[in-house]
């Protein structure tokens, strides 16, 4: 860097909600990543309606850190919109996200700083499990980018996690972004721009319970795939076509029994083929139903997130 020449700046975006006691240890370890680097930064918490002492606790750090910064949600917006709160706020160079639970070790920042300096625009990072990860989790995983690339019209390397670096330029193209329902590691990958991944072995949380509950990762897992694809509609259309095709091969079983006075017989198989067609009808009409709520809830157009209180200008 030539003399003079005034410093890049990395911001550090980071959604927490009840992670009080991670924050300390978190910025501590930011600290002294940061401080080493050649760069101007700053850490900029997304508070996600904490009822722990998150909030305060940011709040004192902030008094005592010029370079610290909180925005304050009126309630819980989830994840993605947290993120897209702190991506709105930020005008540095690049813009690193990471979750506020440990799992996203910050010692990993300056290989997403030299992988950017080398002419990358995004730089995301695929999660090795650590050993102690349950296979539960390690499987659930695995099914979820499974679903997600045979469903939908991207591929999403299995392990990609919420933690990457994004030049500003992209970031000023994901702002222009209205989509209701964000699945922020499917649009950064469709945006296209040069990207690459690295790995890193995850760390186990050191403080506090998981946000993502098994019904969130399959709520998360179906916001991705109908964000991305309408395969699901066709495959509805398919499944609807060959049971068709199915009823018009029994028809000659149908007359035969008719001609020859064979009685049909079998209530029980009946009513478990009317459960059977009745079970995929509800099945069909509710994909149907999920592209249609998302264009009523587009329509509403209502914001992302509501900023109770920041610190930013």
């Amino acid at each position: 860097m030539l003399p003079g020449t005034p410093r890049k700046s990395i911001s550090i975006i980071i959604p927490v909600c009840n992670e009080r006691g991670n924050l300390p240890l978190l910025i501590s370890e930011l600290e002294e990543v940061c401080s080493a680097l050649p760069y101007e930064y700053t850490f900029i918490f997304v508070e996600d309606s904490s009822t722990d002492g998150t909030l305060e606790y940011i709040k004192e750090q902030a008094k005592l850190h010029s370079h610290i910064y909180y925005i304050s949600l009126t309630k819980s917006f989830g994840h993605q919109n947290a993120l897209k709160a702190g991506l709105d706020r930020t005008t540095s160079d690049a813009v690193i996200m990471m979750d506020g639970d440990l799992q996203h070790p910050p010692s990993l920042i300056p290989e997403l700083i030299q992988q950017w300096e080398a002419g990358n625009d995004i730089v995301y990072t695929i999660r090795n499990d650590h050993k102690e990860t349950s296979l539960w989790k390690k499987r659930t995983s695995r099914i979820f980018y499974d679903v997600i690339n045979n469903l939908s019209d991207i591929d999403i390397e299995p392990g990609t996690a919420d933690f990457r670096l994004m030049d500003k330029k992209t970031v000023e193209v994901f702002r222009s972004f209205q989509e209701t329902d964000l699945f922020l590691r499917g649009l950064i990958k469709w945006m296209g721009f040069t990207q690459i991944g690295i790995e890193y072995t995850s760390r186990l949380r050191q403080s506090g319970a998981t946000k993502y509950s098994i019904k969130k990762m399959f709520r998360f897992a179906l916001q991705g795939i109908t964000s991305f694809s309408t395969k699901p509609l066709y495959i509805a259309a398919y499944l609807g076509l060959f049971f068709s095709l199915c009823s018009v091969i029994y028809i000659p079983y149908i007359i035969y029994a008719y001609t020859f006075g064979h009685s049909v017989s079998g209530w029980g198989s009946l009513i478990a083929t009317i459960a059977f067609f009745g079970g995929l009808q509800l099945m069909i009409l509710g994909i149907v139903g999920l592209y249609i709520g998302k264009i009523y809830m587009q329509g509403k157009n209502r914001p992302h997130y509501i900023v109770k209180e920041t610190n930013l200008v």
